[in-house]
Formats: C-alpha cells, sequence, structure tokens
C-alpha cells in the first residue's frame, strides 16, 4: 500500500524528495492505488501505471508513484483500470439541418411534434429527415407509417430512417415523388410494405435509397461539426478506438443505399472529411479505423491506398458493409436458411448475387485489401464464409484478418468449421440481443431463437471473435452485459450456453478488437511500451453483480496518456 505524503515527517520527506530526484526517471502521468485489469495474460494484475509521450511506461505494485517523477499523479481509490473498449462497428452519423434526431423518442406523438417544428423552420417544399426511431421504444408499439407523417408535415417530404438504417418510412409526399404506388413492384433487393388496402404504407426495407437519393445533399462543410460531436460522445461511454463501418473513399454516396442513416449522400463520411477531422483534432477523439464501402473494381484500382494506410490516429481498414450479404433483422430482411417464424416461404433474401460478391472479394484481395462483409442471417454467412474460403484457396494471404461482420445467427457446423480453418473472424454485436429481443421473438423461434447473437459456439469451434456495438446501443457495457448473461431487455434468458466469460467478454473489446486492426501489439492491453489507451471505471466488471453491470460508470478516458474525458 502506497503510504501518503500527509503522514511523513517533514525532514524525512526533504530527505526521500531528494532521493527520488536523484534516482527517479521522469514521467507525464502516474496512476495508482488502482484495481488493473492489464488484459496481459503474462502480467494480468497490477494497482499503479505510468506513462511517457503516450505510452506505457511501467506498470506494477504503487512503488510505481515512488519510481518516476510525473508531472500529475492520480489516486484512484481502488478503482477498475483497464485498456479502453475497442468498437469493431460503429457508425458516426452525421445530421444534416434537415434533420431529426429519432433516437430518444418514446412515441409518435413526439415524432409528429418534432416533424412540426422542422417543417416551420424550413419551410414548405423542403425535404425534412431523421434516423433512429425503434417501434419497440414508441408507446405505441408499432411502427411508423405514412398517415403519421402526414398529419405532421403533410407539405413536406419526409423520410425517417429506423435504428439499424434497414428501412425508413415517408409520408405520401415523399412517396409520390418516388414514383411509389400500389402498382409498384418490390424493387431489387428491397421490398415495399402496404397497408391492408394495398396501398403502400410508407415503409421500405432495405431499399431506403428510393428516398434517400431525391433528398438534396447537405453544404460543404454542414456536417463536420456533428461527425465530431458523434466522435466526442464515445469518449464517456469508454471508447478509445472505433472501427467506423460506412466510410467512403471520395465525396460519392456509398453504394446501393446512400448513406447509413439513409438522408442523402455526404451523411456518411467521407476518408476526406475524417482526414481532415484528424489533422485538426485527433489527439482528442478516439482513433479510428474506417471500413471503405465498395465503390467498383475500376474506382477501388484508381484509389491509391489500401487497409493499413494511416498511422496510430486514422487509418484505412476493410472494404465492408457495403454492399452486404444480405439485410438485418430490423427490416426484416436477413437472409436465413428456414422460413421465418409464422411466415411462410419468407427467408429475407441475399442483397448481393454470389458471382458479385466473388467479383468483389477477388478485386480486393488482388488491391490488398482486408475483407469485412455484413452478413447477419446464417444462409447469407455460409455463402459469404464460403466464398471468403475460395478466394484464400484461390491466392492464399499471409495474415489476412478477414472477417465477416455481425455474425448475427449460428451458421451450421460446416460453416465455423471453415472460419476455423481459414482463420476466418467474426466481429459481432451481442448486445443486439437486448435491443433487438423483440424483432427476434416475431421472426425466429426455437433453437435459431436461443443461439442468436452467438458467442460461445463459436468459440468453441476455435473461431476468433471480436466485439462492436453498429449503434444498437454503442454503449460497450451492453455487450459486456448481454456476452456473460445472455439476457435481455425483459429479463428473459436465451441460449444461456453461448455465454462467455467476464474476461473472454473483456478480451473481445479489448485485446482481439485490436486484433482486427493489426494493432495488437499496439492497444487492447496495459503492457509497456504499448499506446496509454485506458478507462477508468466505478465498479470492477470482473466482480460487480450482474445486476449492477449496466450501472457502471465511465469516470475517465484517457488516450495516449492525455485525459480526454473525465466524469
Amino acid at each position: 500500500m502506497l503510504i501518503r505524503r500527509s503522514l511523513i515527517p517533514a525532514s524525512l520527506l526533504l530527505l526521500a524528495q531528494t532521493s527520488v530526484a536523484q534516482a527517479a526517471e521522469p514521467a507525464d502521468l502516474v496512476l495508482y492505488d488502482a484495481r488493473v485489469i492489464t488484459m496481459d495474460p503474462d502480467h494480468p494484475k497490477a494497482t499503479a501505471i505510468a506513462i511517457r509521450n503516450g505510452k506505457i511506461l511501467a506498470i506494477g505494485d504503487d512503488d510505481i508513484a515512488s519510481q518516476f517523477e510525473a508531472s500529475r499523479e492520480i489516486d484512484l481509490d481502488g478503482r477498475m483500470l483497464m485498456p479502453g473498449f475497442i468498437d469493431t462497428h460503429v457508425h458516426i452519423i452525421g445530421t444534416p439541418r434537415r434533420a431529426v434526431d429519432l433516437t430518444q423518442v418514446g412515441s409518435i406523438a413526439e415524432v409528429q411534434q418534432l416533424l412540426r417544428d422542422k417543417a416551420e423552420e424550413l419551410g414548405k417544399g423542403e425535404w425534412i429527415t431523421g434516423y433512429g426511431w425503434d417501434e419497440a421504444k414508441l408507446a405505441e408499439k408499432r411502427n411508423l407509417v405514412s398517415t403519421d407523417l402526414d398529419k405532421a408535415a403533410p407539405d413536406n417530404p419526409v423520410m425517417l430512417t429506423r435504428a439499424g438504417s434497414h428501412s425508413a418510412v415517408g409520408n405520401s409526399l415523399a412517396m409520390k415523388l418516388a414514383d411509389i404506388d400500389s402498382s409498384t413492384p418490390d424493387p431489387d433487393r428491397g421490398v415495399i410494405d402496404h397497408f391492408d388496402n394495398g396501398e403502400p404504407n410508407g415503409i421500405i426495407r432495405e431499399r431506403i435509397d428510393l428516398y434517400a437519393r431525391l433528398v438534396p445533399p447537405p453544404a460543404p462543410g454542414e456536417m463536420k461539426p456533428s461527425f465530431v460531436s458523434r466522435l466526442k460522445a464515445l469518449l464517456p461511454l469508454g471508447i478509445t478506438s472505433l472501427m467506423e463501418a460506412l466510410t467512403t473513399i471520395d465525396d460519392e454516396p456509398a453504394d446501393k443505399g446512400g448513406a447509413p442513416d439513409g438522408t442523402g449522400p455526404a451523411t456518411a463520411p467521407t476518408f476526406k472529411q475524417f482526414r481532415e477531422i484528424y489533422a485538426e483534432q485527433g489527439e482528442s477523439l478516439p482513433r479510428s479505423t474506417l471500413y471503405i464501402a465498395y465503390p467498383g473494381a475500376e474506382r477501388l484500382k484508381a484509389f491509391p491506398y489500401h487497409t493499413g494506410y494511416g498511422d496510430d490516429r486514422l487509418k484505412l481498414g476493410p472494404i465492408g458493409e457495403m454492399p452486404a450479404a444480405d439485410g438485418g433483422f430490423t427490416g426484416p430482411t436477413a437472409w436465413t436458411l428456414e422460413d421465418y417464424k409464422d411466415m411462410p416461404g419468407f427467408r429475407g433474401r441475399a442483397l448481393t448475387s454470389p458471382e458479385d460478391l466473388l467479383s468483389m472479394v477477388r478485386t480486393a484481395r488482388n488491391l490488398g485489401w482486408q475483407m469485412g462483409i455484413h452478413a447477419i442471417g446464417d444462409a447469407a454467412i455460409e455463402r459469404l464464409v464460403a466464398i471468403y474460403a475460395q478466394a484464400l484457396d484461390e491466392e492464399p494471404q499471409h495474415d489476412a484478418r478477414w472477417f465477416t461482420a455481425h455474425l448475427t445467427m449460428l451458421p451450421p457446423p460446416e460453416t465455423l468449421s471453415l472460419m476455423a480453418s481459414h482463420d476466418i473472424w467474426g466481429a459481432a454485436q451481442p448486445n443486439f440481443l437486448y435491443n433487438l429481443e423483440g424483432r427476434y421473438n416475431q421472426t425466429l423461434d426455437g433453437e435459431r431463437l436461443q443461439h442468436i447473437n452467438p458467442v460461445g459456439t463459436p468459440l468453441r469451434w476455435g473461431v476468433h471473435m471480436a466485439f462492436g456495438s453498429d449503434n444498437l446501443p454503442i454503449g460497450p457495457l451492453y455487450g459486456f452485459y448481454v456476452a456473460v448473461t445472455r439476457q435481455a431487455a425483459s429479463g428473459t434468458v436465451y441460449g444461456k450456453d453461448e455465454a462467455v466469460s467476464r474476461i473472454e467478454a473483456l478480451r473481445a473489446y479489448t485485446q482481439d478488437a485490436a486484433y482486427l486492426s493489426w494493432d495488437e501489439n499496439k492497444k487492447g492491453s496495459l503492457t509497456p511500451g504499448k499506446l496509454a489507451d485506458m478507462i477508468v471505471l466505478d465498479h470492477n466488471l470482473l466482480t460487480v453483480p450482474e445486476a449492477q453491470i449496466l450501472d457502471t460508470k465511465v469516470d475517465m478516458t484517457i488516450i495516449g496518456g492525455k485525459v480526454v474525458y473525465q466524469r
């Protein structure tokens, strides 16, 4: 235990200070009296850590505080200190002036009031967009439909994208502008929903670009403040690194669907925009690795960079997210091997043909890109993994680190075996079970429901897993909680054999997550020489009762030895 300086006689303190001044190394920051969970298997626990020049200088017991002369010392009073969370699938969604924020709305009436206010602000005829509604959170417990929007903003075309970005609802004016009526067939790769009388109800699943392409793009520079704001909002969640899951290589919209919030071109970040932001403010933001939406073979060949380009603050990651192997359960259009519950003949759908998937994978492979394609349903995962394996067998890649983004359903044993033999990882979102419980119960049953968002089974097959959120919700504590408890928001426990230990869950959010961006030797554990990216929590996640996990607070976030957030 560290002896407090106030208890040392003045004469001895002077002598001690003189001795320390002669022997101690300089440090920028020392943290002591902590419960350090290092995630380093060789040295799993400690109580103090010293930092210099953005990296971990030393880690050990509280004697560290006397071995280094630091410009700042922080007594953590027994709180947990661990590596910062790394979220492998985040969407940094920009907000244009025409958008309303629907992430916190609790009723259709609230949505309507937001639309009335925005219509008054913008004037008649202007598009109104928004992101984040979830029927499970609405008091009415139903989807928004066109007539709801018509009552609030009849003179403005309106498009509101559901949380998860796999469906959107438009009002009557938006449908008219998009040429959608009772005779309009389902678009390729999408579904148009209808009222009982056969008229379209405004909801489009997957092909939200039918609306989005009509929305005027934001003015130059309009999105930048909201991108920065959303990046900074990750710091109180303890996220020190992220993989942004939909970035375009230039100012063109992402292929086949527009931005993730469906509000039109340029609301998803571009590589250029992120480079500008990080050049100006990178030291105050989480480190970012960018998925790149596949722009087509010729444009990708003309792009001068590939996976790994950049630095420790911002770099390029995989080709991924778009185009996707299938849709999602928020549509629902995830492609499954068996019929959806109570929906004979409906199994979702593949969004990209096997020929196009294989062509994309081969092109990206030959140009030096990692792969991280979206696959949610078991049929989509089966097809994607088979294509990955074929491409890797054709041209073996050294240290490829390809992964399936989501791995939401448990695929067949043969697919798990292929993943293990070809070192294909799963970048999963266990938090989905907490947020999407209602949709899963509507669409799945039996073993498919019990094994949704699997972690335990893939690990037992030798498939490596890393965790992320996909914004549903972003906070890593939700993913950690579900991974170790398998308990959804209702309190129901699903497939307990898919649960993992607390240390395994933390590893998937730290050391193993770092692996996907070739950073396992730079971050993900608190080890001398690594980047000083760490967080302080008010509860110890390895010992706190399960019921209190979601009450845990991030007290401090440190990136590169700099305190960037303090509660």
